[in-house]
């Protein structure tokens, strides 16, 4: 699938992106463990989400799909069943490293693999602290590499100092703390986004959130719950940034998760300049969320790195447009995270806007982008990476001529009809 994009200034509404996608695999998932029925209103119907639900059907859990709404049909920390065929997480980094923290504490054997992309992502920053818990992981390139094995074992509490920040790892370690007698702790050198902790604790789980500390109690009693997902502030960042970019223009994002572990985003927007708002907060079901206002603007080059990049790690890709369109020097550092996302973002980024003209060198942690330099339309590849093909498509809207983007299929992982969004402003 191809997406062709022409310059466009003026891009004007009110539009609503779908619901966040980390609060969406977990939904699922501790609706799943609890006992009850879960219900998620809002749900993010993209592919990696989807990966999610098929995971858990084939463990045995009954879930009605509603639309926007699923209904989990949860049978406690002990009520999945073995799955008859190797499990498929899809593209889903999440679903993968997430679902190896609930098998590892499984008293059957499964299996779990995934696309191509999955097959190549590091898994041994999960697998080697599952291990230390007392898993059994078996899988490729010394238990690191997909398809992973898991069979049954005892788990037992551990503490565990993450050597970078990450979400998926830390909620893998939570959620096999789950199957321990005992606290598990896990520490981070920065604070990564907390959306496990948040909803584990409304499903009734014994968390502590200490700074940069998490502890958890094995043997919880979870209960299902009902789930409002907000919209997801990674997916608003697409247009948030083609607002700015773009002359004339004023978009209103509604009912965006404000997470303060995610919204990254926005300080870094507003430290370059950006004219955007915070509208109509509220709390929901234990997360901010509230609108979003932006209008075109000047942007200026900044200095992106440090305690902010767990904050914006996914928005790096798009960030880097607005840097491509902003006057003076763009420093993104601290980011070698990106290099073992769906593809290798630094490097894919750096070659796709070579490609539109901008002047953009590679570093091993992140790049540096001189912005202001006019762009030119180009035939730009996703490298199979949704995020990719979605900051491309906004680079076309400032760039000279025809921009076109190919295998766009792939945006359909997070943002189901980002295109006809993009075009209907």
């Amino acid at each position: 699938m191809r997406l062709v994009v022409h310059p466009k200034n003026n891009l004007r509404g009110v539009v609503r992106v779908p619901g966040d996608k980390s609060i969406s695999h977990r939904s699922i998932m501790f609706g799943a463990l609890a006992q009850g029925k879960t219900i998620v209103k809002g749900f993010l119907r993209g592919a990696d989400c989807l990966s999610t639900v098929a995971c858990f059907r084939a463990l045995g859990i009954e879930i009605e799909d509603l639309g926007e709404t699923m209904v989990v049909h949860g049978r406690g920390l002990d009520g999945l069943q073995e799955p008859v065929d190797i499990m498929d997480a899809g593209n889903s980094g999440t679903t993968t490293r997430l679902m190896l923290g609930i098998l590892a504490g499984q008293k059957f054997y499964s299996v779990i693999t995934g696309d191509p992309s999955i097959r190549k992502r590091p898994m041994g920053r999960v697998t080697k602290p599952l291990t230390q818990m007392g898993a059994k992981i078996y899988g490729r390139d010394e238990n690191t590499l997909a398809p992973l094995t898991i069979v049954p074992s005892n788990l037992k509490p551990t503490e565990y100092n993450l050597p970078i920040a990450s979400a998926q790892v830390k909620s893998a370690i939570l959620l096999a703390g789950l199957y321990t007698d005992g606290v598990t702790t896990i520490t981070e050198p920065h604070k990564s986004r907390d959306h496990t902790e948040r909803m584990l604790k409304g499903f009734g789980a014994d968390l502590e959130v200490d700074g940069l500390a998490v502890r958890i109690k094995g043997g919880a009693d979870l209960r299902g719950q009902e789930i409002v997902v907000p919209g997801d502030i990674s997916s608003a960042a697409f247009f948030l940034v083609a607002g700015a970019i773009t002359k004339g223009s004023e978009i209103v994002l509604e009912n965006v998760g404000l997470n303060p572990t995610r919204t990254g985003i926005i300080d870094a927007l507003r430290s370059m300049g950006a004219d955007l708002e915070v509208l109509n907060e509220m709390e929901v079901a234990g997360e901010p969320i509230g609108d979003l206002r932006i209008r075109g603007s000047r942007l200026k080059g900044i200095t992106i790195g440090g305690e902010i990049i767990p904050r914006l790690i996914d928005e790096i890709p798009i960030l880097a447009i607005a840097a491509a369109a902003a006057e003076g020097e763009t420093v993104i550092k601290d980011a070698q995270e990106l290099r073992v996302k769906e593809t290798d973002r630094i490097r894919v980024m750096v070659e796709q806007l070579k490609r539109m003209g901008a002047d953009v060198e590679e570093r091993e942690d992140g790049m540096i982008i001189r912005g202001g330099r006019p762009l030119r339309g180009a035939l730009c590849h996703s490298a199979h990476d949704h995020r990719v093909a979605m900051s491309m498509a906004v680079a076309g809207l400032i760039a000279e001529g025809e921009t076109i983007v190919e295998e766009a299929q792939y945006i359909d992982i997070s943002f189901p009809g980002f295109a006809e969004m993009l075009f209907n402003l």
